[in-house]
């Protein structure tokens, strides 16, 4: 008996020290919740709708611009002159214009030899063109496969030049620089760039090179991506839709009003001149080609856009790969924007729209708002609103707003129009890390100049023929498979979905566990395809 009496104190005594703690915790809670929680979450919600209509206004008006490009046909050769290049008996081929084409790699044992064959399959007169490989590759063997390709080239009367550095000083940017100051380059025009995944079609010079001959304005000429494995799974399904948002309105809209846009860093042909006077490449950022790109801008070189040349290439298609991908596209632009925004104030030689345009809708709304507010104002406010009724969200900053702006946002990709659902769901968990990647380069702290290339898997046909060996979910450890913060984001959204099931009066429980379930989904490592390291 005096055992069982001893047991049933002990529980009763952690369950008052249980209720005890609980009571505490409600105390606390009902002290603070008026004076401190009730206003800031107002003040958070204000907040996020003037955000969101920042970027609604932002999502309009470049819909009102592309809608009237479509129907005036303003395409680019009708705003700039274009004329097909023709053969000079008596010049003889120094009437076509000497181009560099350049491909930078790093360890690209998949793609390799698709780049370097695509770039050497370019049609353009033989004795006008070099291509140069910029190899960094830290792999022994890669460098020999990659230097017997290009001597494979060279044997068939091919202008290539295989270049090494001691050192990765500067990653891409670096090479860039360094393939720039080589002797034969002096006599070059125009240089073309292509990441070592891309495959250029042969005519891709005959269309783009005579916009720069006719048009001594234009710096920069960038064609559009086209993905070859966006059908290999979800994931790369939902980035088409936001890169062809990108494309087909970003890039577009830049080029028709501002003549002004971000260089997408591969698929376009420079004019070395603009290249210079801009001071050419610099390393003090990820985004090396958006930095080249503003500060050529700025020295009043015009950018054109064509939409009609497209090169192909490959996306991420492993979530490993695309969260640093992503990282490094929201932290370099922040960073870039905390380095720029003065020196693009005091600019003199562009307008002050020109100005406004670079600094509001280029960078604030683009790189910076659009990734805080998402994250911010859908995965932690909005839900928090749920616990706290005082605090109300009106129906046109958590209903309207974010439909119509995500209509607007799958003009791009009609194909997907019925993945829009999930582009929503993925898209709120990856600006999770944009958000941590903006506030790292606008902070300039520790992993501000991380770069870590892209990993690619090559021709997606031969991919999937060899799936059972690549592409099969292969033993994984539970840390690499985990992701913490997707998880611990993904719990606070269900634990708000179920207060409000119980005790709200939002009704946004609905939305709460689905975007729930997108975090834990990601969080467990779901998404996209899982390539063995074997």
């Amino acid at each position: 008996m005096e055992g069982v009496s001893s047991a049933a104190l002990l529980q009763e005594t952690l369950q008052g020290g249980t209720d005890d703690i609980a009571f505490q915790a409600s105390l606390i809670w009902d002290a603070i919740r008026a004076p401190v929680v009730v206003p800031l979450l107002r003040l958070s919600v204000f907040l996020c709708l003037v955000m969101s209509v920042m970027l609604f206004v932002e999502r309009v008006y470049m819909g009102v611009v592309i809608a009237f490009v479509k129907l005036l046909r303003r395409k680019p050769e009708k705003r700039y002159k274009w004329e097909p290049m023709k053969d000079d008996i008596e010049l003889g081929n120094s009437v076509y214009p000497m181009i560099l084409v350049q491909i930078p790699m790093f360890n690209e044992k998949e793609v390799y030899q698709l780049s370097i064959g695509s770039a050497c399959g370019l049609s353009w007169p033989a004795d006008r063109i070099i291509v140069q490989v910029l190899d960094d590759s830290t792999d022994p063997t890669i460098k020999d496969l990659v230097e017997t390709e290009c001597h494979k080239w060279a044997s068939k009367g091919i202008d290539i030049k295989y270049e090494i550095r001691d050192n990765r000083n500067g990653y891409k940017a670096g090479a860039l620089k360094e393939g720039l100051k080589r002797s034969y380059v002096r006599q070059c025009d125009f240089v073309v760039i292509f990441d070592a995944d891309f495959q250029p079609e042969p005519d891709f010079l005959w269309r783009t090179v005579p916009f720069l001959i006719h048009n001594p304005e234009i710096g920069l000429v960038q064609a559009r991506w086209k993905f070859v494995n966006a059908d290999e799974c979800l994931m790369t399904r939902i980035q088409e839709m936001s890169l062809d948002y990108h494309f087909t309105v970003e890039q577009e809209v830049g080029s028709s009003t501002y003549a002004f846009f971000g260089f997408n860093g591969t698929a376009g042909v420079w004019r070395i001149e603009a290249l210079n006077e801009a001071g050419g490449w610099k390393d003090r950022t990820t985004v090396e080609d958006m930095d080249l790109a503003v500060r050529a801008s700025l020295k009043g070189w015009k950018f054109l856009y064509v939409a009609d040349v497209r090169v192909k290439n490959e996306l991420p298609s492993t979530l490993k790969a695309y969260r640093y991908q992503q990282h490094r596209w929201s932290c370099g632009p922040a960073n870039l924007f905390r380095k720029m925004v003065m020196e693009i104030i005091r600019n003199k030689k562009v307008t002050a729209w020109k100005k406004v345009h670079v600094i509001y809708s280029f960078f604030f709304v683009r790189k910076l708002v659009a990734h805080i507010n998402t994250f911010v104002f859908y995965c932690v406010v909005l839900p928090a609103t749920v616990l706290v009724p005082e605090v109300v969200v009106p129906k046109w900053g958590s209903v309207y707003i974010p439909s119509i702006v995500t209509l607007l946002n799958s003009v791009g990709t009609p194909r997907s129009f019925h993945l829009v659902s999930f582009w929503i769901l993925f898209e709120n968990v990856m600006a999770m890390h944009r958000t941590k990647g903006t506030i790292i380069g606008l902070l300039e702290t520790s992993r501000v100049n991380e770069w870590i290339v892209t990993e690619k898997l090559g021709d997606a046909a031969k991919a999937k023929a060899t799936s059972a060996r690549q592409h099969k979910r292969p033993r994984l450890k539970i840390a690499d498979r985990l992701h913490l913060l997707e998880l611990g984001v993904g719990a606070y959204l269900f634990f708000c979905g179920t207060y409000d099931v119980f005790f709200g009066k939002n009704q946004f429980f609905i939305f709460l566990f689905l975007q729930a379930i997108a975090f834990c989904i990601v969080g467990f490592g779901y998404v996209g395809t899982v390539v063995s390291s074997s």
